[in-house]
């Protein structure tokens, strides 16, 4: 075999001497549980350890839709509900194929069980990234991160049991390998205060990340429930009916460990689950799905009604073991939501998977708002979706409220229990429609610039998307400009994109735009640009703010605002939803009153006005272009569905003309249906916001 390179290691990494660890076996005793709770009480306290709780104030800070290439985030259908299992990527702008990543860890199992944490961390991973179509359970990789806090106590064991366990024992029973990983060996700190030694000690931890490639990202499933009257819930416990609550995050909420916590005991169950979810996922015959982890059954039953906006029907006399332990043990499993007459079939496959006695078909998800769960004839709860909802974000809010603007804060909270229709889609033209098909028919690709500056992330979806209308799309950076290598007059379009030029030091695109202001031949060449009759330009995000910055070179755009910090004071990053309104924007041409959801990721978006006479000017000039809608449908004034605080929703404007437009939200990360987190299931494979670039090429003609 031919072998390019063959150096020996210690070339690489001299001879260093081997480590060598000693250890004393200790017996480690931790007393049982001692739960005295009824099922309200304990799920009061469950849903806001921060564990199970809401993560939205993580989530919306970060953007989660740059690249254009995420089909999956975190944030699950209509109501935006942060429940999804993994994360679910495309490889490109024309396939479906794709990549899942996902998570595991159990570490406070590790207390008890160093080998049981490591099999469920890995267990949960594999639960957790099974919502993506995967061909085959070996063509998941993991990544492990251990952590460990070595030669205190009993860590030195447990870590390297754990390691056995996982690497040499239940990986390979499952076929997966671990090609890569990291260790942090010094989990522990000491200090000393006057004569007082102190410490803090993390638990030895296996942090398993998930990867795999995916067959069809528009396959992938979510915990959303389809209300509907046919359909059931199926729970898959892989605990076989053990209910082991030590570790939880219900003893964790009464202060308790526990001596006995869930473990992995089977890798051919496992093998099973993954095989019988994967069947039937590809075949389109599961409607939701969602594994169980922190919290238990109850907390998966409950994030998977809080996304579906839905109520609940559960009987349990099924499922061995009492009420504590069947809905807040957190053994390996998920819930499954599948058509009534597919129940059969389901339960015959999982048989011959050896899956027989760990299904239990427990009720259905119903319209309205109402948590029913039983035990038989006895009631075990009933209580509001809403008001547990509100419980399960408590967590988040009251961080939220401290770290942004806590007046935002509020609005977000109190929307979790006020009337919401959820995103919705109405639009004034056929999305599957390619007005650009007889002028890309012709071989003609007019060239549009895609221009960035230093810190611009968002350049490579907006050519995308402008290259399948029909354009030819040029990587235009500031540089390439200021040295002459490109000119203005080469381009029908100017495309100014997303990101954080500066790094947003010198605020955002203002920054970027004074380089052009205060750059005599620049100046010139833009100015140049704007004012011919056959160019168009799009400032979107970043380029919306730059662009705004610009509007003295810009014909007609005397009346355009500035856009400055969003009033919640933090990043933004949401679906939010728009009405495209009356206006002269080539861009939105035959758009108008149509509303659809749009990907929003900024931090300063909010529009300013110098007066309220300006503000009714730009009114006035009819050339607001985009609004932010509540779920109701009325412009929305308060946060989140108006995500900036932009005054009246305003969100986009055109010039008098309609050839320049400027936008807050982002077309090109939305403008095929697979990139949405959440849209209309008619929709086929263009997203309605493929209409704005199609028409840019069909006025060029």
């Amino acid at each position: 075999a031919t072998v390019p390179v063959d150096l020996p290691m210690s070339v690489l990494f001299g001879k260093p001497p081997r480590m060598q660890r000693e250890i004393r076996r200790q017996a480690l005793a931790h007393p049982p549980l001692a739960l005295d709770c009824s099922v309200a009480q304990a799920l009061e306290r469950v849903l806001q350890v921060p564990a199970v709780a809401s993560k939205s104030f993580l989530i919306t800070i970060g953007d989660r839709t740059v690249t254009g290439m995420v089909a999956r985030d975190q944030m699950v259908g209509p109501w935006q509900v942060p429940v999804a299992d993994c994360a679910v990527t495309t490889v490109s702008y024309d396939s479906f194929a794709g990549e899942a990543m996902a998570m595991g860890e159990r570490t406070p199992l590790a207390l008890v069980s160093g080998p049981a944490s490591g099999r469920m961390a890995v267990a949960e991973a594999i639960t957790n990234i099974a919502a993506a179509a995967i061909a085959d359970i070996s063509d998941i990789k993991l990544s492990a991160n251990w952590m460990c806090a070595a030669g205190h106590g009993a860590e030195d064991e447990a870590l390297y049991d754990t390691v056995r366990a996982v690497g040499m024992e239940f990986c390979p029973a499952l076929g997966i390998t671990i090609p890569v990983g990291k260790d942090s060996m010094s989990m522990r700190t000491t200090w000393r205060e006057g004569d007082v030694h102190k410490a803090v000690t993390a638990p030895m931890s296996l942090i398993v990340s998930a990867f795999a490639p995916v067959l069809d990202a528009r396959l992938s499933l979510t915990p959303q429930l389809q209300p509907e009257a046919d359909a059931v819930l199926v729970l898959l416990d892989l605990g076989r009916g053990a209910n082991r609550l030590g570790g939880s995050s219900l003893a964790q909420a009464f202060g308790q460990l526990g001596d006995t916590v869930p473990d992995m005991g089977s890798s051919a169950d496992l093998l099973g689950f993954f095989r019988l979810v994967q069947e039937y996922l590809q075949a389109g015959r599961l409607l939701a799905y969602h594994d169980r982890s922190d919290g238990g059954l109850a907390v998966t039953l409950l994030e998977m009604a809080f996304a579906g906006h839905c109520g609940l029907s559960i009987d349990l006399a099924g499922v061995p073991g009492d009420a504590l332990g069947r809905l807040f043990s957190e053994e390996a499993g998920a819930v499954l939501q599948l058509a009534g007459t597919e129940l059969a079939a389901f339960r015959a496959r999982a048989a011959e998977l050896g899956l027989d006695d760990c299904l239990y078909p427990i009720g259905s998800a119903v319209p309205g708002d109402v948590i029913a769960i039983a035990d038989g004839p006895a009631p075990l709860l009933r209580d509001s979706r809403a008001r547990l909802q509100q419980l399960w974000a408590r967590t988040s809010y009251e961080i939220q409220s401290l770290r942004d603007h806590p007046d935002c804060a509020r609005e977000e909270f109190e929307r979790v229990t006020a009337a919401d229709a959820g995103l919705s889609a109405q639009l004034a033209f056929d999305p599957a429609e390619d007005i650009s098909a007889p002028y890309i028919a012709t071989g003609a690709r007019p060239a549009v610039a895609i221009l960035r500056e230093q810190g611009v992330n968002g350049q490579v979806e907006m050519a995308a998307a402008f290259h399948r209308a029909g354009f030819a799309a040029f990587d235009v950076h500031m540089s390439d400009l200021h040295a002459g290598r490109r000119d203005l007059a080469e381009f029908k379009g100017l495309v100014a994109c997303g990101g954080f030029s500066y790094g947003d030091v010198l605020g955002a695109g203002e920054g970027w735009a004074k380089s052009i202001l205060f750059n005599e031949r620049l100046r010139e060449a833009f100015s140049a640009f704007f004012a011919r009759d056959d160019s168009f330009t799009l400032g979107v995000c970043n380029g919306c703010q730059m662009v705004s910055t610009l509007k003295d070179l810009i014909p007609g755009a005397a009346h355009w605002p500035r856009f400055v910090r969003n009033r919640s004071e933090q990043f933004e990053a949401r679906v939010a939803l728009v009405r495209i309104e009356p206006s002269p924007s080539i861009l939105l041409a035959g758009m108008a009153g149509s509303h659809l959801p749009i990907a929003v990721a900024h931090g300063e978006g909010r529009a300013e006005f110098a007066d309220a006479q300006a503000q009714a000017a730009c009114e006035a000039s009819g050339s607001v272009a985009l609004r932010f809608l509540g779920n109701d449908l009325a412009v929305a004034s308060r946060y989140p569905a108006n995500p900036n605080g932009s005054p009246a929703g305003m969100t986009g404007l055109t010039s008098l003309d309609g050839r320049a437009t400027i936008m807050m939200p982002h077309p090109e990360r939305v403008f095929r249906t697979v990139q949405h987190s959440w849209a209309p299931p008619q929709w086929g494979e263009d997203g309605g916001w493929m209409r704005l670039f199609r028409n840019a090429r069909h006025w060029l003609g």
